[in-house]
């Protein structure tokens, strides 16, 4: 069930990665959505691994959303490098 937790946490924050990095993104809403769920899997895995943390706390905990959106930051610089910054 954590799974699809972060996948749920992980939409929102894509949304709140792309309004947090500056720039324009080469992506549109879908690109989005699946930045924010691979950042959201991605946070829940680094706290996990490197805090030795439960995957999630809870839907509504701090901490668990400030995962999500860092991951969800990383995962968004990482396409903009990869993609060069292009456009459609």
């Amino acid at each position: 069930m954590s799974i699809i937790a972060w996948i749920l946490i992980g939409l929102f924050a894509g949304l709140i990665a792309k309004a947090l990095t500056p720039g324009k993104d080469p992506g549109g809403c879908l690109i989005t959505i699946v930045i924010g769920i691979v950042g959201g899997l991605l946070g829940g895995w680094l706290g996990k691994v490197i805090f030795g943390v439960d995957s999630i706390d809870g839907f509504f905990s701090v901490s668990t959303w400030i995962a999500a959106v860092a991951g969800s930051v990383i995962v968004l610089l990482l396409y903009r490098v990869v993609t060069g910054g292009r456009s459609r």
